[in-house]
């Protein structure tokens, strides 16, 4: 915003801001920083509607101008690395028999087992477990959706979890903490640990390994497939129906992945 909108229109009040201000804004990084200025127009667009919300304007014109910039060609995206699912068992073994930090091996495999996002397995709390349940309810304010999400535990993952909590410092309430005091062990830890290893992925790339494997292996079915990864539902009408989190038949599909990856590290 500083960088592309401010330079361009910030000295305007903003019931008098134009779709061709916004326009002139993006043209000149649309085709050069695609990414950049898909972010900064979506930006721009939260600013309209935050005025439209409080009666300083009735129209949006970040998204006037949709039809005035050309379509961006998705077709070279580049996607985070991923390993085949059957060679994921294989990356854990090779970590766990590794002289890396024991929170870090054990981090590691918590994330690949419970499918989540880097962050939301490094920034975990203890509090946000009930071990006798086996649940695991990661707040709204630590997920992409901002909604509580769920995830049930397998056993492994909670063989996980008393093994991190022997390590457990008495200076926070971090299930991973990295090597300072009240920090959460960090994204680059994970990365680098995969790199040195010769691990041809990237911490979220199990992800996609955990999707690839529950699409083509088994007969879960998409739905909750999409639950288990905390995947926002883009239809509307379907969103409006989904008022279950299909809890019960996550905890298979979870037990099933952990089964499947098990005999893997033998």
């Amino acid at each position: 915003m500083t960088n592309y909108a401010f330079l361009a229109f910030g000295s305007k009040r903003v019931d008098i801001v134009s779709s061709a201000d916004v326009l002139g804004a993006l043209s000149s990084i649309w085709n050069e920083k695609p990414e950049t200025a898909r972010r900064v127009k979506q930006r721009i667009s939260s600013v309209f509607k935050w005025a439209v919300a409080n009666g300083w304007r009735t129209d949006n014109p970040a998204e006037t101008i949709t039809k005035a910039l050309p379509k961006h060609d998705r077709s070279k995206t580049v996607h985070r690395k991923a390993l085949p699912y059957d060679q994921v068992g294989g990356a854990i073994k090779m970590v766990l028999d590794s002289d890396a930090r024991m929170v870090t091996k054990l981090a590691f495999e918590f994330l690949v087992l419970t499918a989540t996002r880097s962050a939301e397995t490094r920034n975990a709390v203890w509090s946000e477990f009930d071990l006798a349940k086996a649940i695991w309810t990661i707040p709204a304010a630590r997920m992409k959706a901002k909604k509580d999400h769920r995830v049930p535990l397998s056993a492994r993952c909670l063989a996980i979890l008393a093994e991190a909590k022997a390590l457990k410092r008495s200076t926070d309430d971090l299930v991973f903490p990295g090597t300072k005091d009240t920090k959460p062990l960090s994204d680059m830890t994970l990365s680098k640990l995969m790199k040195d290893f010769g691990i041809a992925a990237v911490p979220h790339g199990f992800r996609s390994s955990f999707r690839v494997w529950a699409g083509e292996a088994t007969a879960h079915s998409r739905e909750v497939i999409e639950f288990a990864l905390a995947h926002i539902i883009k239809d509307k009408a379907e969103a409006a129906y989904a008022r279950s989190d299909l809890f019960d038949k996550r905890r298979t599909l979870m037990d099933d992945w952990s089964n499947y990856v098990a005999p893997q590290l033998t």
